[in-house]
């Protein structure tokens, strides 16, 4: 199945200002695609109103548009170039929100654009709270208890706590939270309510402690679907992917439960209808009684996707450029090997170990707590033979001042050691110990 030849340009959409969540991941994507979609013979155009990224460079797209990433500055560009199609799942959650935009507002529809990597109903199927558990729990799959909540009205008065709120259609877990009484409930619903695009908000019954895996996954219109990689977050559920020290391959499952999550994502990604693309699928196993719950899946290339592309050598962005314009998995040729088709899953003989780098710091009354809500402002990555080679690279790797400490960080250094590794910080997750002076009398 050759390329679409029905496409002559695309335009792609980046993901804006680097923030908490989306940084230059999604500049090292959109640049990989930028150069695939090029060398097959594409018309490119980006809108991007960050300049200080690779993707905006003369020579990566044919015409580059530094423009306010709103409805009206990419409707601008859409008119003025008329592309055949538009490619928002290589901006992150930015260019994904906007492409629903244009579409509820009939802007591509005007215009005959079509929107490829996934189209608007997997982005609501994927995105909408509601309409993603349904969609699982048609698959035959698990969610965690939930409700749908866009007011305060609608809110059960029989909440048991901790609950968990999630946002829809947020970077990071913006807006999102543990609620563990009706006071830090009322405040953090308000601010989730707003912070979601759509006034929509899940609330859900706590899974803290639970291990949490992630899966990177790609499928294509033949319905091939491959695992790229496996990730396994150190810290349980409660805290964002983000914000914990992860390991790729995942280390702790057996082969029956690694099956079974690994089918689980195939039936997810299946499900919500991604058919030419990667996803990220998030899930949440009980260590002791092995239930296994899906949390939520990015139907895009995500921050993880980077992380899990470099640790195996397999070009996540590349591969689901390639998939948007017509290309399935064993058309694709794999850059590392030279040999295999993109369809071949990558196989691991070391560990990868990713150190999330926070910078409370600079920020003297950050709360540095970690939630469902990322903090982290960059990361990390080790390579070895064991998990102990690559977690201590990856530490030493992030070049911390050892000297610039929180005021809180200080506090939480002086509490008793029960206290201090209860709740999830910072300072904790990273092993930056506080020491006291030692007195030789």
């Amino acid at each position: 199945m050759p390329r679409r030849r029905d496409l002559r340009s695309i335009c792609l959409i980046g993901s804006g200002p680097i923030v908490i969540g989306q940084a230059c991941e999604f500049d090292y994507a959109g640049s990989q695609a930028l150069k695939v979609l090029r060398a097959d013979g594409f018309r490119t155009i980006v809108v991007n109103s960050n300049p200080a990224t690779i993707m905006t460079d003369p020579g990566f797209a044919d015409r580059t548009y530094l423009e306010p990433l709103d409805l009206a500055g990419v409707a601008d560009v859409l008119g003025r170039e008329r592309p055949d199609a538009l490619l928002p799942t290589l901006g992150g959650q930015t260019a994904l929100n906007l492409a629903m935009e244009l579409v509820d507002e009939g802007v591509l529809a005007a215009l005959d654009i079509e929107l490829i990597g996934a189209g608007p109903e997997v982005i609501r199927r994927a995105e909408d709270r509601e309409l993603f558990r349904e969609t699982v729990r048609l698959a035959g799959l698990k969610v965690p208890e939930s409700t749908i909540v866009t007011s305060h009205d609608e809110v059960p008065v029989e909440l048991t706590f901790p609950v968990i709120l999630r946002p829809a259609f947020t970077l990071g877990g913006h807006g999102g939270g543990t609620a563990r009484s009706w006071t830090e409930f009322v405040e953090l619903l308000d601010r989730a309510l707003n912070e979601s695009p759509v006034g929509q908000v899940l609330v859900e019954e706590s899974l803290l402690g639970w291990d949490e895996f992630e899966l990177e996954v790609i499928r294509d219109r033949r319905d091939n679907v491959v695992i790229v990689c496996s990730i396994e977050n150190l810290d349980p559920m409660g805290v964002h992917t983000g914000d914990s020290v992860t390991v790729a391959p995942q280390m702790t499952l057996s082969d029956e439960a690694y099956q079974e999550l690994r089918d689980a994502a195939a039936d997810v990604i299946r499900a919500v209808g991604v058919e030419c693309g990667g996803s990220n699928i998030q899930f949440a196993r009980h260590r002791e009684s092995g239930e296994l719950r899906v949390i939520e899946m990015n139907p895009r290339v995500s921050r993880s996707s980077a992380l899990a592309s470099k640790a195996t050598g397999y070009p996540i962005a590349k591969v689901a450029a390639k998939l948007a314009v017509g290309y399935t998995l064993d058309e694709i040729p794999n850059d590392l090997t030279g040999k295999t088709p993109a369809s071949f899953e990558p196989t691991l003989d070391y560990v990868v170990v990713k150190a999330p780098r926070f910078a409370f710091e600079k920020f003297p009354g950050a709360e540095t707590e970690l939630g469902t809500q990322m903090k982290s402002v960059g990361e990390a990555m080790g390579i070895g033979r064991t998990f102990t080679e690559a977690f201590l690279k990856a530490i030493r790797s992030r070049e911390l001042d050892g000297g610039a400490v929180t005021p809180r960080a200080r506090a939480l250094a002086r509490r008793p050691r029960r206290r201090r590794l209860a709740p999830p910080e910072a300072a904790r997750a990273l092993g930056r110990r506080h020491r006291r002076p030692v007195r030789n009398d």
